[in-house]
């Protein structure tokens, strides 16, 4: 049985990772249907403990995601925006608390709220040939699932503004250099660079993942000597682990480690 119930949100599940398509033609939009379909799929992988990292991509070679679907916004009725509005929040915000770790593979145009789910991850890798925009300014919208805000985290005021406020749109080679992408390769390998780096967050400890990317994520909430205490709180906790208790062991006896006890 797939984890997800619908056809616009595809997913499978190769070792540790799972990897989600977002299969919506032509453009991979977003609606009514794939947001509820996402939040409820993370919300399943999360309960899924032998998956430590989850690939987002889009289907076919053009596009990423292009967005919403504009025409549930034509008829210019407020409540059905704030609905769908809603859809994308609760979806994207629950992508960014996966308790494992995120990785958009960007391979194609990512425009709006295509744009935004790469946000909502915790790592981001473009094709050469892609490109990134939040156009929504230009039909009298806004970006309303996080773009004005994890957009300026990653990339600074002045790019926020000139992204959103002068509908930039930037390749990959200027995303790079601005810090909204971590990494450029080749036309048609991002998802296989996407599994790497989800490879090597398989031989961490997923108990040690979640605590470190709560500490990161609060980081820019509080004060530093809040996060500091939290930070040797979490320490603290992880000795009731264990993976700590293994992980360390094995280290010393300079042996492999037995095997992912988190999955108990």
């Amino acid at each position: 049985m797939s984890l997800s119930n619908s056809e616009k949100i595809k997913v499978d599940i190769v070792g540790h990772t799972a990897v989600v398509t977002i299969d919506n033609p032509a453009a991979n939009t977003w609606d009514t249907e794939s947001l509820p379909a996402l939040e409820d799929l993370v919300e399943a992988l999360n309960n899924t403990r032998e998956v430590y990292a989850l690939v987002i991509t889009g289907a076919g070679e053009k596009f990423f995601s292009a967005g919403a679907d504009l025409n549930i916004f034509a008829d210019g009725d407020p409540q059905a925006a704030g609905e769908m509005a809603a859809e994308f929040g609760k979806a994207f915000e629950k992508l960014a608390d996966f308790r494992g770790v995120s990785i958009a593979a960007i391979n194609g145009f990512a425009m709006g709220g295509g744009l935004e789910v790469a946000l909502a991850c915790d790592i981001r890798i473009a094709e050469e040939q892609a490109q990134m925009a939040l156009p929504e300014a230009k039909v009298g919208l806004l970006p309303c699932a996080g773009g004005t805000q994890r957009l300026t985290q990653l990339v600074g005021l002045g790019w926020a503004k000139r992204i959103i406020l002068c509908g930039e749109r930037v390749k990959a080679s200027v995303a790079h250099e601005i810090g909204l992408v971590e990494e450029i390769v080749p036309t048609g390998t991002a998802l296989e660079r996407a599994m790497a780096l989800a490879e090597q967050v398989s031989q961490q400890s997923p108990i040690s993942v979640a605590a470190c990317k709560r500490l990161i994520h609060s980081a820019s909430d509080i004060t530093i000597s809040k996060g500091l205490a939290d930070e040797r709180t979490e320490f603290v906790d992880l000795f009731s682990t264990e993976d700590q208790r293994e992980g360390v062991n094995a280290f010393l006896e300079k042996r492999n480690l037995s095997g992912k006890i988190a999955d108990e």
